[in-house]
């Protein structure tokens, strides 16, 4: 019996997040694991007019490339690739891992090199998302992978997902998200003339520039489920020390106890209680490597618990988190790198952050409520 999710999710994503049309290009990213939401959003693009063709990778290639391709193989990106990445009009990715730590053991100087190497086609995707060239957006599909990692049945998975993303009622899916873009848009305009945040708690006194960067708030138009808020500090000038009280899991593996000193802008030192060989190395992957390129505060409420999945983990209600390597040019950030590591901090039991020296967050909350007014204009602004 298929779940009427999935088509309630399908529809979700290619009529509100992308707004596929008649007539474009989409493809769909997605391994066999996902083939149910892979047919049900090439229905739902047919049924706008669109030109939907599924893009299906098989599980096991990765490892295989990391672990057998020679160094020229792991840098090599096939020119249909580039063909495709530049003439695609809407892009999904649906992330449908069988095992999420398939590269674990896998040696991290050569599982960086080939994260540098897609990064080269992801930078090409952003750059036409920036323009206005394309879309993109990413969400997750259920499998026991993830629901291990979770700590949950392959059921109580499907339901914290279906329910994240608002698709479990009979409720209309689109009309939250345009609710949820009234409070982001409204915490971004707040945010957009703070110069300077100190970020506050157990191991914790972080300074961060923030004057002159745009913030955007994350309304469920490139990630689903969404509801952060985010910009990108300036470079040279984030100072002090922060200790994640959360995993940095990146592309399948996990770093516990990650502690990191800024000096002018730049991890000067880092230790972490497991995986430290691993951090160090995506430190080293590029100049840009070590510097920030994106700070965010997680406010969706409606996920409470940690999965090891950055796509939920980042956006829990009362966390920030914080990503080392590149920033969002539409945030104003000029970072440029292989690497875009997002790790999550958890404030709500013990937090404060202060904005120009005035509180605005204490325990996993802003002190004050936002201000709605002119937030229904800017709504539209798509993120």
């Amino acid at each position: 019996m298929s779940d009427p999710r999935i088509e309630r999710l399908a529809e979700l994503l290619v009529g509100y997040s992308l707004e596929v049309q008649e007539g474009q290009l989409f493809r769909i990213d997605g391994s066999e694991l996902a083939s149910p939401l892979i047919v049900a959003a090439a229905r739902a693009a047919l049924r706008r007019g669109a030109l939907p063709y599924p893009h299906v990778k098989l599980s096991g290639l990765t490892e295989i490339l990391v672990e057998e391709a020679s160094p020229e193989q792991l840098e090599y990106i096939s020119p249909i690739e580039w063909n495709e990445v530049e003439r695609i009009d809407r892009l999904l990715y649906i992330w449908s891992e069988d095992n999420t730590r398939a590269l674990t053991r896998a040696d991290p100087q050569r599982v960086q090199r080939a994260l540098a190497t897609r990064r080269r086609l992801s930078e090409v995707r952003s750059d036409r998302a920036e323009r206005g060239e394309m879309r993109w957006c990413g969400v997750q599909f259920p499998t026991h992978a993830h629901a291990q990692e979770a700590e949950m049945s392959l059921r109580e998975y499907e339901d914290f997902v279906f329910r994240a993303c608002h698709v479990d009622g009979d409720g209309d899916p689109a009309e939250h998200w345009r609710s949820v873009a009234l409070e982001v848009d409204a915490r971004a305009r707040e945010l957009g003339r703070v110069r300077e945040l100190r970020v506050v708690g157990p191991g914790t006194d972080l300074r961060l520039v923030v004057e002159g960067r745009t913030w955007i708030g994350s309304k469920g138009l490139r990630n689903m489920p969404d509801g952060e808020c985010f910009t990108g500090p300036h470079e040279t000038e984030t100072e002090g020390e922060i200790s994640f009280n959360m995993p940095a899991v990146f592309e399948g593996r996990e770093v516990e106890g990650v502690k990191l000193r800024f000096e002018g802008g730049r991890v000067v030192a880092a230790e972490a209680a497991l995986g430290e060989d691993y951090l160090r190395a995506l430190l080293d992957m590029d100049d840009g490597s070590r510097i920030l390129g994106e700070c965010a505060f997680g406010l969706n409420y409606e996920i409470d618990r940690f999965t090891r999945n950055t796509l939920f983990d980042e956006k829990i209600g009362g966390t920030m988190h914080f990503a080392l390597g590149s920033s969002f040019a539409r945030t104003g950030g000029l970072n440029k790198s292989g690497l875009h590591w997002d790790m999550v901090l958890d404030l709500r039991k013990e937090g404060e952050v202060y904005a120009d020296g005035e509180l605005v967050w204490r325990a996993g909350n802003f002190v004050r409520e936002p201000d709605l007014v002119g937030a229904s204009e800017s709504a539209g602004a798509r993120a």
